[in-house]
Protein backbone atom coordinates (compact mmCIF):
# COMPACT_ATOMS: atom_id res chain seq x y z
CA UNK A 1 0.00 0.00 0.00
CA UNK A 2 1.42 3.50 -0.95
CA UNK A 3 0.84 6.27 1.47
CA UNK A 4 2.16 9.02 -0.73
CA UNK A 5 1.31 10.33 -3.82
CA UNK A 6 4.90 11.73 -4.07
CA UNK A 7 6.95 9.67 -6.17
CA UNK A 8 10.97 9.11 -5.15
CA UNK A 9 12.82 12.90 -4.60
CA UNK A 10 16.12 12.78 -6.36
CA UNK A 11 18.81 15.62 -7.15
CA UNK A 12 18.15 17.71 -9.84
CA UNK A 13 20.43 20.81 -9.43
CA UNK A 14 20.37 23.86 -8.84
CA UNK A 15 18.40 24.73 -12.01
CA UNK A 16 15.41 22.69 -11.16
CA UNK A 17 12.32 23.99 -10.78
CA UNK A 18 10.54 20.93 -9.62
CA UNK A 19 9.66 21.82 -6.05
CA UNK A 20 9.72 17.74 -4.95
CA UNK A 21 13.22 17.69 -5.95
CA UNK A 22 16.85 18.36 -4.34
CA UNK A 23 18.72 21.30 -5.90
CA UNK A 24 21.51 20.57 -3.43
CA UNK A 25 21.65 17.46 -1.61
CA UNK A 26 23.04 15.11 -3.61
CA UNK A 27 23.66 12.32 -1.33
CA UNK A 28 26.52 10.39 -3.04
CA UNK A 29 28.59 13.97 -3.95
CA UNK A 30 31.95 13.79 -2.56
CA UNK A 31 32.84 16.61 -0.27
CA UNK A 32 36.22 16.32 1.26
CA UNK A 33 36.12 13.39 0.32
CA UNK A 34 32.90 11.80 2.13
CA UNK A 35 29.59 11.53 0.82
CA UNK A 36 27.36 14.20 1.04
CA UNK A 37 24.94 12.11 3.00
CA UNK A 38 27.71 10.62 5.70
CA UNK A 39 28.49 13.79 6.14
CA UNK A 40 24.94 15.16 7.25
CA UNK A 41 23.46 11.61 8.58
CA UNK A 42 19.77 13.08 8.27
CA UNK A 43 17.00 11.89 10.16
CA UNK A 44 13.43 12.04 10.78
CA UNK A 45 11.45 12.68 13.92
CA UNK A 46 8.45 10.53 14.47
CA UNK A 47 6.97 13.15 16.69
CA UNK A 48 6.77 16.40 14.72
CA UNK A 49 5.94 14.22 11.06
CA UNK A 50 3.95 11.44 12.38
CA UNK A 51 2.24 12.34 15.59
CA UNK A 52 2.18 16.07 15.25
CA UNK A 53 -1.37 16.98 14.30
CA UNK A 54 -1.11 20.78 14.37
CA UNK A 55 -2.08 21.45 17.83
CA UNK A 56 -0.78 25.39 18.71
CA UNK A 57 -1.20 27.00 21.88
CA UNK A 58 -4.86 28.21 20.65
CA UNK A 59 -6.02 25.29 18.89
CA UNK A 60 -6.19 21.44 18.72
CA UNK A 61 -5.41 18.84 16.51
CA UNK A 62 -6.35 19.76 13.10
CA UNK A 63 -4.00 17.67 10.79
CA UNK A 64 -6.15 14.61 9.34
CA UNK A 65 -4.10 12.03 7.68
CA UNK A 66 -5.40 9.15 5.38
CA UNK A 67 -3.24 6.47 7.60
CA UNK A 68 -5.06 7.38 10.74
CA UNK A 69 -8.30 6.42 10.00
CA UNK A 70 -8.57 4.05 11.88
CA UNK A 71 -10.28 4.22 15.89
CA UNK A 72 -7.74 1.03 16.84
CA UNK A 73 -4.67 2.65 18.43
CA UNK A 74 -2.35 0.27 17.92
CA UNK A 75 -3.52 -0.34 13.87
CA UNK A 76 -3.08 3.35 14.20
CA UNK A 77 0.82 2.95 15.40
CA UNK A 78 1.83 0.54 12.96
CA UNK A 79 0.23 2.27 9.94
CA UNK A 80 1.87 4.84 11.07
CA UNK A 81 5.26 3.40 11.14
CA UNK A 82 4.44 2.37 7.52
CA UNK A 83 3.82 5.53 6.35
CA UNK A 84 6.83 6.75 7.77
CA UNK A 85 9.34 4.09 6.30
CA UNK A 86 8.08 4.73 3.09
CA UNK A 87 8.39 8.17 3.64
CA UNK A 88 12.27 7.81 4.51
CA UNK A 89 12.88 5.60 1.77
CA UNK A 90 11.09 8.66 -0.71
CA UNK A 91 13.29 11.23 0.51
CA UNK A 92 16.52 8.88 0.79
CA UNK A 93 16.39 9.50 4.55
CA UNK A 94 18.68 6.83 6.11
CA UNK A 95 17.50 6.98 9.62
CA UNK A 96 14.64 7.86 12.53
CA UNK A 97 14.55 9.14 15.70
CA UNK A 98 11.93 8.45 18.02
CA UNK A 99 10.60 8.90 21.79
CA UNK A 100 8.92 5.72 22.58
CA UNK A 101 5.42 7.62 23.48
CA UNK A 102 5.69 8.32 19.77
CA UNK A 103 5.79 4.83 18.21
CA UNK A 104 2.97 3.06 20.21
CA UNK A 105 0.17 4.31 22.81
CA UNK A 106 0.60 4.70 26.64
CA UNK A 107 -1.30 3.25 29.37
CA UNK A 108 -0.43 6.14 31.85
CA UNK A 109 -1.71 3.60 34.74
CA UNK A 110 -0.64 0.23 33.86
CA UNK A 111 3.65 0.31 32.67
CA UNK A 112 3.40 -3.33 32.29
CA UNK A 113 0.74 -2.70 29.30
CA UNK A 114 2.40 0.55 27.92
CA UNK A 115 5.72 -2.05 27.50
CA UNK A 116 3.12 -4.82 26.27
CA UNK A 117 2.65 -2.28 23.53
CA UNK A 118 5.84 -0.90 23.09
CA UNK A 119 7.00 -4.80 22.16
CA UNK A 120 4.70 -5.06 19.17
CA UNK A 121 5.38 -1.78 17.81
CA UNK A 122 9.27 -2.53 17.98
CA UNK A 123 8.79 -6.14 15.97
CA UNK A 124 6.84 -4.17 13.24
CA UNK A 125 9.95 -1.37 12.81
CA UNK A 126 12.04 -4.22 13.12
CA UNK A 127 10.83 -5.83 9.98
CA UNK A 128 10.76 -2.24 8.02
CA UNK A 129 14.20 -1.61 8.96
CA UNK A 130 15.00 -5.28 7.45
CA UNK A 131 13.28 -4.68 4.30
CA UNK A 132 14.34 -0.73 3.71
CA UNK A 133 17.67 -1.18 5.37
CA UNK A 134 17.05 2.34 7.47
CA UNK A 135 18.56 2.55 11.01
CA UNK A 136 17.63 4.33 14.49
CA UNK A 137 20.14 7.46 15.10
CA UNK A 138 18.29 8.00 18.44
CA UNK A 139 15.58 6.76 20.90
CA UNK A 140 14.45 8.57 23.87
CA UNK A 141 12.07 8.68 26.59
CA UNK A 142 8.77 11.27 26.59
CA UNK A 143 8.71 11.55 30.75
CA UNK A 144 7.16 15.00 30.59
CA UNK A 145 3.38 14.57 28.56
CA UNK A 146 1.68 12.94 31.24
CA UNK A 147 0.15 14.31 34.24
CA UNK A 148 2.06 12.51 36.69
CA UNK A 149 5.28 14.51 35.35
CA UNK A 150 3.58 17.86 36.13
CA UNK A 151 6.37 18.35 38.88
CA UNK A 152 9.10 16.85 36.84
CA UNK A 153 10.77 13.66 36.00
CA UNK A 154 13.99 13.07 37.62
CA UNK A 155 13.68 16.29 39.69
CA UNK A 156 10.14 15.32 40.74
CA UNK A 157 9.56 15.91 44.31
CA UNK A 158 7.33 12.78 44.30
CA UNK A 159 9.82 9.73 44.89
CA UNK A 160 7.13 7.08 42.92
CA UNK A 161 7.18 9.48 39.67
CA UNK A 162 11.11 8.82 40.23
CA UNK A 163 10.59 5.31 40.17
CA UNK A 164 8.18 5.41 37.25
CA UNK A 165 10.49 7.30 35.32
CA UNK A 166 13.35 5.64 35.55
CA UNK A 167 11.29 2.43 34.63
CA UNK A 168 10.22 4.39 31.19
CA UNK A 169 14.35 5.30 30.69
CA UNK A 170 15.10 1.41 31.04
CA UNK A 171 12.55 0.10 28.74
CA UNK A 172 13.41 3.08 26.21
CA UNK A 173 17.12 2.55 26.45
CA UNK A 174 16.25 -1.17 25.84
CA UNK A 175 14.36 -0.66 22.91
CA UNK A 176 16.55 1.50 21.60
CA UNK A 177 19.25 -1.05 21.99
CA UNK A 178 17.19 -3.96 20.62
CA UNK A 179 16.67 -1.06 17.12
CA UNK A 180 20.38 -1.07 17.00
CA UNK A 181 20.10 2.55 18.17
CA UNK A 182 23.37 5.08 17.63
CA UNK A 183 22.51 7.18 20.49
CA UNK A 184 20.10 7.85 23.68
CA UNK A 185 18.88 11.42 24.56
CA UNK A 186 17.92 12.38 28.04
CA UNK A 187 16.03 15.71 27.68
CA UNK A 188 14.61 17.17 30.55
CA UNK A 189 11.36 18.24 29.50
CA UNK A 190 10.25 19.19 33.22
CA UNK A 191 13.61 18.87 34.69
CA UNK A 192 13.20 22.59 35.92
CA UNK A 193 11.36 25.11 38.38
CA UNK A 194 8.49 27.59 37.92
CA UNK A 195 9.49 28.93 41.48
CA UNK A 196 12.34 28.64 43.90
CA UNK A 197 9.71 29.48 46.68
CA UNK A 198 9.09 25.26 46.42
CA UNK A 199 11.69 24.04 45.45
CA UNK A 200 15.46 22.37 46.85
CA UNK A 201 17.60 22.77 43.67
CA UNK A 202 20.24 21.41 45.48
CA UNK A 203 18.05 18.18 45.99
CA UNK A 204 16.53 18.21 42.64
CA UNK A 205 19.72 18.27 41.03
CA UNK A 206 21.60 15.44 43.33
CA UNK A 207 18.25 13.74 42.40
CA UNK A 208 18.99 14.13 38.66
CA UNK A 209 22.32 13.40 38.95
CA UNK A 210 21.53 9.96 40.62
CA UNK A 211 19.11 9.03 37.62
CA UNK A 212 21.60 9.45 35.15
CA UNK A 213 24.36 7.49 36.88
CA UNK A 214 21.35 4.57 37.13
CA UNK A 215 21.49 4.97 33.29
CA UNK A 216 24.47 4.82 32.92
CA UNK A 217 25.42 1.61 34.49
CA UNK A 218 21.96 0.49 32.91
CA UNK A 219 23.56 1.26 29.38
CA UNK A 220 26.78 -1.07 30.62
CA UNK A 221 24.52 -3.49 32.17
CA UNK A 222 23.02 -4.24 28.75
CA UNK A 223 25.82 -3.73 26.35
CA UNK A 224 24.34 -0.83 25.08
CA UNK A 225 27.13 0.70 23.22
CA UNK A 226 25.59 3.89 21.82
CA UNK A 227 26.32 7.49 22.38
CA UNK A 228 24.47 8.58 25.69
CA UNK A 229 23.36 12.73 24.50
CA UNK A 230 21.68 14.96 26.72
CA UNK A 231 19.84 17.83 25.10
CA UNK A 232 20.27 21.76 26.30
CA UNK A 233 16.79 23.87 26.68
CA UNK A 234 16.55 26.56 29.00
CA UNK A 235 13.21 27.30 29.65
CA UNK A 236 9.49 26.15 28.10
CA UNK A 237 7.30 24.86 29.55
CA UNK A 238 9.23 25.46 33.17
CA UNK A 239 10.27 29.04 33.97
CA UNK A 240 13.91 27.95 34.48
CA UNK A 241 15.12 23.98 33.52
CA UNK A 242 18.23 23.22 34.40
CA UNK A 243 19.81 22.06 31.21
CA UNK A 244 19.95 25.71 29.99
CA UNK A 245 22.51 25.49 27.89
CA UNK A 246 25.90 23.41 27.25
CA UNK A 247 27.98 25.30 29.81
CA UNK A 248 25.71 24.86 32.12
CA UNK A 249 25.11 21.14 31.26
CA UNK A 250 29.09 20.78 31.21
CA UNK A 251 29.20 22.35 35.00
CA UNK A 252 26.52 19.74 36.15
CA UNK A 253 28.19 16.80 34.87
CA UNK A 254 31.54 17.79 35.95
CA UNK A 255 30.03 18.64 39.45
CA UNK A 256 28.88 15.16 39.58
CA UNK A 257 31.42 13.40 37.74
CA UNK A 258 29.80 12.47 34.94
CA UNK A 259 31.45 14.05 31.94
CA UNK A 260 32.80 11.19 30.60
CA UNK A 261 29.75 9.66 29.95
CA UNK A 262 27.46 12.04 27.78
CA UNK A 263 27.81 14.17 24.87
CA UNK A 264 25.16 17.12 23.96
CA UNK A 265 22.56 17.08 21.33
CA UNK A 266 22.27 20.17 19.98
CA UNK A 267 19.34 22.01 18.82
CA UNK A 268 18.79 25.39 16.76
CA UNK A 269 15.55 26.41 18.56
CA UNK A 270 17.20 25.51 21.69
CA UNK A 271 20.09 27.72 21.77
CA UNK A 272 17.85 31.24 20.05
CA UNK A 273 15.60 30.28 23.66
CA UNK A 274 18.94 30.53 25.56
CA UNK A 275 20.19 33.82 24.10
CA UNK A 276 22.52 32.31 21.92
CA UNK A 277 23.20 31.23 18.34
CA UNK A 278 23.08 28.11 16.86
CA UNK A 279 26.93 28.29 16.45
CA UNK A 280 27.67 29.03 19.87
CA UNK A 281 26.08 26.14 21.34
CA UNK A 282 27.99 23.81 18.46
CA UNK A 283 31.20 25.74 19.17
CA UNK A 284 30.84 25.25 22.97
CA UNK A 285 30.11 21.93 22.71
CA UNK A 286 33.07 21.07 19.91
CA UNK A 287 36.01 23.10 22.13
CA UNK A 288 34.68 21.26 24.84
CA UNK A 289 35.16 17.60 23.12
CA UNK A 290 31.36 17.34 23.84
CA UNK A 291 29.24 17.94 20.18
CA UNK A 292 27.55 14.25 19.72
CA UNK A 293 24.62 14.92 17.68
CA UNK A 294 22.05 18.26 16.29
CA UNK A 295 18.50 18.08 15.87
CA UNK A 296 18.28 20.54 13.31
CA UNK A 297 15.25 23.39 13.50
CA UNK A 298 14.97 27.30 13.48
CA UNK A 299 13.06 29.21 15.43
CA UNK A 300 11.38 32.59 15.05
CA UNK A 301 13.14 35.24 16.54
CA UNK A 302 9.97 37.51 16.66
CA UNK A 303 8.38 34.57 19.06
CA UNK A 304 9.61 33.44 22.49
CA UNK A 305 8.51 29.75 22.19
CA UNK A 306 10.08 26.68 20.75
CA UNK A 307 8.28 26.99 17.28
CA UNK A 308 10.35 24.08 15.62
CA UNK A 309 10.10 25.43 12.26
CA UNK A 310 12.20 23.68 9.49
CA UNK A 311 15.63 24.70 8.96
CA UNK A 312 16.16 27.27 5.81
CA UNK A 313 18.35 29.88 6.32
CA UNK A 314 21.66 29.33 4.58
CA UNK A 315 23.80 31.46 6.77
CA UNK A 316 23.16 29.71 9.58
CA UNK A 317 23.65 26.05 8.47
CA UNK A 318 27.26 27.10 6.91
CA UNK A 319 28.40 28.05 10.59
CA UNK A 320 26.75 24.68 11.77
CA UNK A 321 28.27 22.90 9.11
CA UNK A 322 31.56 24.60 9.50
CA UNK A 323 31.88 23.80 13.24
CA UNK A 324 30.46 20.06 12.43
CA UNK A 325 33.79 20.05 9.74
CA UNK A 326 35.64 21.12 13.12
CA UNK A 327 34.64 18.62 14.89
CA UNK A 328 36.14 16.03 12.32
CA UNK A 329 32.33 15.17 11.80
CA UNK A 330 29.11 13.87 14.64
CA UNK A 331 30.19 10.33 15.08
CA UNK A 332 27.83 8.36 15.88
CA UNK A 333 25.53 11.55 15.98
CA UNK A 334 23.55 13.14 12.76
CA UNK A 335 21.56 15.81 11.85
CA UNK A 336 17.35 15.06 13.23
CA UNK A 337 14.88 17.48 11.98
CA UNK A 338 13.29 18.12 15.31
CA UNK A 339 10.73 20.47 13.28
CA UNK A 340 7.44 20.37 11.89
CA UNK A 341 4.94 21.89 9.40
CA UNK A 342 3.07 25.23 10.00
CA UNK A 343 -0.45 24.26 11.54
CA UNK A 344 -1.39 25.77 7.94
CA UNK A 345 0.76 23.47 5.72
CA UNK A 346 -1.74 20.64 6.57
CA UNK A 347 -1.45 18.57 3.23
CA UNK A 348 0.50 15.47 3.22
CA UNK A 349 2.58 16.79 0.59
CA UNK A 350 4.01 19.99 2.99
CA UNK A 351 5.78 16.94 5.13
CA UNK A 352 8.03 16.86 1.86
CA UNK A 353 7.84 20.42 1.31
CA UNK A 354 9.61 20.94 4.98
CA UNK A 355 12.03 18.38 4.87
CA UNK A 356 13.12 19.13 1.13
CA UNK A 357 13.91 22.75 2.03
CA UNK A 358 15.71 21.55 5.39
CA UNK A 359 17.68 19.06 3.59
CA UNK A 360 18.81 21.58 0.83
CA UNK A 361 19.20 24.30 3.47
CA UNK A 362 22.62 22.15 5.07
CA UNK A 363 23.51 20.46 2.14
CA UNK A 364 24.47 23.80 0.76
CA UNK A 365 25.87 24.84 4.23
CA UNK A 366 28.16 21.94 4.03
CA UNK A 367 29.46 22.71 0.41
CA UNK A 368 30.00 26.45 1.48
CA UNK A 369 31.61 25.25 5.05
CA UNK A 370 33.99 23.07 2.97
CA UNK A 371 35.53 25.74 0.93
CA UNK A 372 35.66 28.13 3.98
CA UNK A 373 37.67 25.63 5.67
CA UNK A 374 39.84 24.53 2.15
CA UNK A 375 40.56 28.34 1.81
CA UNK A 376 41.73 28.72 5.43
CA UNK A 377 39.67 31.93 5.47
CA UNK A 378 38.73 32.61 8.83
CA UNK A 379 41.27 29.91 10.12
CA UNK A 380 44.57 32.02 8.67
CA UNK A 381 42.84 35.47 10.07
CA UNK A 382 42.55 33.86 13.50
CA UNK A 383 45.86 32.45 13.45
CA UNK A 384 47.16 35.78 12.71
CA UNK A 385 44.93 37.59 15.32
CA UNK A 386 46.54 35.80 18.22
CA UNK A 387 50.17 36.23 16.47
CA UNK A 388 51.73 37.87 19.63
CA UNK A 389 51.06 34.79 21.77
CA UNK A 390 53.43 32.17 19.62
CA UNK A 391 56.76 34.85 20.53
CA UNK A 392 58.35 36.61 23.53
CA UNK A 393 55.69 37.28 26.39
CA UNK A 394 52.93 35.77 24.51
CA UNK A 395 54.99 32.38 24.55
CA UNK A 396 55.87 32.57 28.17
CA UNK A 397 52.18 32.89 29.32
CA UNK A 398 50.80 29.86 27.44
CA UNK A 399 53.62 27.60 27.95
CA UNK A 400 53.02 28.85 31.78
CA UNK A 401 57.02 30.70 32.48
CA UNK A 402 55.59 33.53 34.13
CA UNK A 403 53.41 34.94 37.23
CA UNK A 404 51.95 37.79 37.87
CA UNK A 405 55.43 39.12 38.87
CA UNK A 406 57.32 38.49 36.01
CA UNK A 407 54.12 39.96 33.88
CA UNK A 408 54.52 42.59 35.84
CA UNK A 409 58.17 43.50 35.96
CA UNK A 410 57.54 43.10 31.90
CA UNK A 411 54.85 45.87 31.71
CA UNK A 412 57.02 48.38 33.80
CA UNK A 413 59.34 47.47 31.42
CA UNK A 414 57.69 47.14 28.10
CA UNK A 415 54.77 49.76 26.31
CA UNK A 416 51.05 47.90 25.56
CA UNK A 417 51.80 47.61 21.56
CA UNK A 418 48.54 49.09 19.31
CA UNK A 419 46.05 46.87 18.89
CA UNK A 420 44.57 45.86 15.40
CA UNK A 421 40.93 45.71 14.11
CA UNK A 422 39.08 42.59 14.63
CA UNK A 423 37.46 43.12 10.98
CA UNK A 424 34.58 41.60 11.77
CA UNK A 425 32.48 43.28 9.12
CA UNK A 426 34.94 42.51 6.13
CA UNK A 427 34.97 38.82 7.49
CA UNK A 428 30.86 39.09 7.34
CA UNK A 429 31.49 40.31 4.06
CA UNK A 430 33.19 37.23 2.83
CA UNK A 431 30.99 34.61 4.34
CA UNK A 432 28.07 36.34 2.60
CA UNK A 433 30.25 35.70 -1.01
CA UNK A 434 31.37 32.35 -0.22
CA UNK A 435 27.50 31.76 0.32
CA UNK A 436 26.57 33.58 -2.92
CA UNK A 437 29.72 32.00 -5.21
CA UNK A 438 30.15 28.52 -3.61
CA UNK A 439 29.27 26.01 -6.42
Amino acid sequence: MAYFKVGKINYEGPQSKNNLSFRYYNPNELVLGKPMKDHLKFAMSFWHTFTFMGRDPFGGDFFSRHWDNTEDAMEKAKERIHAAFEFMEKLQIEYFCFHDADIAPRDPDNLAETNRRLDEIVEVIKQEMKRTGIKCLWGTTNAFGDAKFVHGAGTSCNATVFAYTAAQIKKAMEITKELGGENYVFWGGREGYETLLNTDTAFELDNMARLLRMAVDYAKEIGFTGQLLIEPKPKEPTKHQYDFDTASVLAFLRKYNLQDHFKMNIEANHATLAMHTFQHELNMSRINGVLGSIDANTGDPNLGWDTDQFPTNIYDTTLAMYEVLLNGGLGKGGLNFDAKVRRASFEDEDLFYGYIAGMDAFARGLKVAAKLLEDRVFEDFKEERYASYREGIGKDIVEGKVGFKELEAYALKNNVTKNKSGRQEMLENILNQYIIETE
